[in-house]
């Protein structure tokens, strides 16, 4: 007799640890919202599956966590740019060895955009989106008590969601060039793709007249988790491109704009 499907409730269950953790990460002072998904998402690759690394972060002591939040803040801020060697992650590096995990410093040294594409991944992946659903968990732990009836959705079977399509808009960044400080466009794009490989689409510049150089434009990348690891929580960042600095922000767009 075929084994019945795991319900909704069932997959839920066996993700509250790491929920846990996302949750206390929600609850560090010094993380917003974005940070503390990608502060999980690095904590679930590091953990490659294993549920060694991940079952510590609720239970560690208020100093081992805000450590262990400063040692992941610094490695995501690193990741755009040219740093090779990544400070010392005592706790990150104790935790991952303990359960078999990744080699994070060795692995940041040899390829960093090997991590910054894992983490796209785990970001964009159903593990993730279900651990980082507020609404779900909040209707499993009611229904969990059993105070407030039952609830339909927690106890249907689960199906894997297919991968959202998520429209460029939601996937871009707004770049801006201080005056004679501009770049070419196969430079913007080379820069990204060199330092995190396939994770760009194309890059637009200003249309501009009479020879002027762009004082702005997009980066569209395949993913929204690349802008999101970019940012990785602040307003706008900058990048170095023959020693001409760039800013980069999330992309707001503008209603009949032409331009990009």
């Amino acid at each position: 007799m075929a084994a019945a499907a795991p319900t909704l409730r069932d997959v839920l269950f066996a993700y509250l640890t790491p929920r846990r953790g996302y949750e206390r990460f929600k609850g560090h002072d010094g993380l917003n919202l974005e940070q503390a998904r990608n502060s999980m998402a690095l904590m679930l690759w590091v953990d490659q599956g294993h549920g060694h690394v991940t079952r510590h972060v609720p239970a560690l002591t208020t100093d081992a966590f805000d450590h262990l939040v400063h040692e992941i803040r610094t490695m995501l801020d690193l990741l755009h740019t040219n740093v090779l060697v990544l400070p010392p992650t005592p706790l990150i590096s104790a935790l991952g060895q303990e359960g078999g995990g990744v080699d994070l410093v060795g692995t940041f040294a040899y390829d960093p955009g090997f991590i910054v594409r894992a983490l796209a991944g785990v970001l964009d992946g159903p593990v993730a989106k279900l651990i980082f659903d507020d609404r779900l968990y909040r209707a499993f732990d009611r229904h969990q008590t059993g105070l407030l009836g039952r609830h339909t959705e927690i106890e249907l079977a689960y199906v894997t969601p297919p991968p959202a399509n998520v429209p460029e808009d939601f996937r871009s960044m707004f770049i801006t060039f201080s005056r004679g400080q501009s770049v070419e466009r196969d430079e913007v794009f080379n820069y990204f793709r060199h330092k995190w490989g396939d994770c760009i689409v194309r890059v637009l510049l200003e249309k501009t007249n009479g020879g002027m150089p762009p004082m702005y434009g997009r980066i569209i990348f395949r993913s929204e988790a690349f802008v999101s690891l970019a940012l990785n929580g602040v307003e706008r960042v900058s990048i170095f491109i023959r020693d001409r600095e760039i800013w980069l922000r999330k992309y707001i767009p503008r209603p009949n704009n032409n331009n990009n």
